[in-house]
């Protein structure tokens, strides 16, 4: 049964929907975990208010931050549940953050309290002196070593006494998730519920999801998209989930086959992993009618459509700032496209970059977006109300991402208009990596940038160029120190030494003649770890891309 209250923005609650499902579905399964763990509806309700109990305890209600450091597990979803049961401000982190990155996140998230897995309360020790007041660290399993944080046992929830759910509105704030920085540091979206909740509901009217369909995860749910675009989905339409703790290229069919998953998400690069796996005779063997990847380029859709046998492949574009605006439509193959608005919910135009003007069909243009319902996407970044007001002007969100729309409605991504990085799933700081690796005492500049990877057109490869201070600095050191200070999707594939970077008249790096120069002969790459013999570079633009801004 999908939830009763559906259409109604008023009743867009992690609790309210929670507590209606429970009731319509009781003993069925909500979440089950490829290890064998299952999690009923009836169950995820008890222990939302156990939890929610527990949470209490230690000094978390209604609008604190609650921040999270667990890998894809049932008590990564109980906190979340808990945390929606007292009203607290859901905050997930990447539990591959170290050093600066993990610091920065939680100084601006003020969380008081942290659920941490025990294998990484060592990170967070070690950014204890950067964030003012550490927070208490709530550990979910058994710590290694000592510690000078202030500890409790994730597992005394199990102990607590259900109470009553606080009183949560569409418009409160439901969760924090942390985005990649443009210009700076990555930003806290500030997402309320109703923004969450239309994130699911989205899976559930444009995949027509319902109480007959099981959900396979394997994405991080401290991303929008397993969490919200997935679980929740699943919440709201009554249905089933199976969650892997990570995604396995050489798991994901047998896993659907083994579970009877009839729906799952794709982004980025994992598509074209599934595909590059050997053919199989059971590769049909399935029972999966919709998948959902983003990118979806024409040759991937051939693939899931003749070698998978799935019959419906829809695209969809969005951000955690914008929600989903954009989806493919069920019997209607559109390969290489983002799809139409979701218009029940949101309005979508393409406008002039410069003059912020409507563009005409078929011309390229800056992606802006407006919803149509109260609180349907960001309330703005975190303690950040200059970029806030930068993003949402003129009564539009402007994404950064450049699209063309034809005469039909239907989008096209065309390119990032922002200065940002993809890799493997993963929105990377540019400023946050330049920042990092900046601290090394033989590095004068550095500038990370995106270039393609392979194949081309499915997301980005960290590359850096650095200028030196002498001559000593080789890029194997500068591999070997970006290993040691940066999250594993952060470390850059490409390094090339250079002599200065290009820049305009205000000394800003002119990253646009970075991107268009991209990989040279000079350029050191990890898969192939030779060291250059080219002498460092003077990155001036040429006279093609001398007009090119930066």
């Amino acid at each position: 049964m999908t939830y009763r209250h559906l259409r109604d923005p008023g009743r867009w609650t992690v609790t309210e929907v929670l507590a209606a499902q429970a009731e319509a579905h009781g003993e069925d399964p909500f979440l089950i975990t490829t290890d064998g763990d299952v999690l009923t509806y009836a169950a995820a309700q008890d222990q939302a208010a156990r939890v929610g109990a527990f949470l209490r305890s230690v000094g978390i209600g209604r609008g604190d931050g609650l921040a999270v450091i667990l890998p894809n597990s049932l008590d990564f979803v109980r906190v979340w549940l808990g945390a929606a049961h007292v009203g607290a401000t859901f905050v997930p982190l990447n539990p591959a953050l170290t050093g600066d990155f993990l610091a920065h996140q939680l100084r601006v998230s003020g969380a008081s309290v942290a659920v941490v897995d025990a294998d990484l309360l060592t990170n967070l020790e070690a950014v204890a002196g950067e964030i003012g007041q550490p927070p208490t660290a709530l550990v979910v399993g058994e710590p290694k070593n000592p510690t000078q944080l202030r500890v409790r046992r994730f597992s005394e929830w199990s102990g607590a006494s259900p109470g009553q759910p606080a009183h949560t509105c569409a418009r409160d704030t439901a969760c924090v998730m942390f985005t990649s920085g443009t210009t700076g540091p990555s930003k806290g979206v500030v997402m309320p519920h109703a923004h969450c909740y239309l994130l699911g509901l989205g899976s559930v009217d444009n995949l027509a999801v319902t109480s007959s369909d099981r959900y396979y995860i394997a994405m991080p749910l401290y991303h929008a998209n397993a969490l919200f675009m997935q679980l929740y989905a699943t919440l709201i339409a009554g249905g089933s989930a199976v969650l892997r703790n990570r995604f396995s290229a050489s798991e994901w069919l047998p896993d659907m086959r083994r579970h009877g998953c009839t729906v799952t998400n794709l982004l980025g690069a994992m598509s074209q992993f599934i595909i590059d796996q050997p053919d199989q005779p059971t590769d049909r063997e399935h029972r999966v009618r919709v998948v959902l990847p983003a990118p979806n380029p024409a040759h991937h859709e051939d693939a899931w459509r003749t070698r998978f046998g799935i019959a419906e492949v829809v695209s969809a574009y969005g951000m955690t700032e914008a929600n989903i605006p954009l989806y493919g439509r069920l019997g209607e193959s559109r390969p290489g496209t983002a799809g139409f608005a979701y218009s029940r919910y949101f309005e979508v135009e393409i406008h002039d970059p410069d003059s912020d003007e409507p563009v005409a069909p078929g011309v390229p243009g800056e992606i802006c977006v407006r919803s149509k319902v109260p609180y349907g996407f960001s309330g703005g970044y975190l303690g950040m109300p200059a970029e806030t007001v930068t993003a949402v002007r003129n009564f539009w969100f402007h994404t950064g991402d450049l699209g063309v729309m034809d005469e039909h409605g239907c989008v096209t991504f065309v390119d990032r208009h922002k200065d940002c990085i993809r890799r493997r799933g993963e929105n990377i700081s540019s400023f946050e990596v330049e920042q990092a690796m900046a601290k090394h005492p033989q590095v004068k500049e550095v500038a990370a940038f995106p270039v393609p990877s392979t194949p081309v057109g499915t997301e980005d490869e960290v590359m850096l160029a650095v200028v030196p201070h002498g001559p000593d600095l080789t890029e194997t050191d500068l591999a070997a120190y970006a290993d040691s200070i940066l999250p594993r999707f952060a470390r850059p594939r490409y390094i090339e030494l250079v002599t200065d970077l290009p820049k305009t008249p205000t000394e800003r790096v002119r990253k646009a003649v970075l991107r268009e120069r991209g990989i040279t002969a000079a350029t050191w790459d990890r898969d192939n770890p030779v060291r250059s013999t080219e002498p460092a570079q003077r990155l001036e633009p040429t006279p093609a891309n001398s007009e090119v801004s930066a």
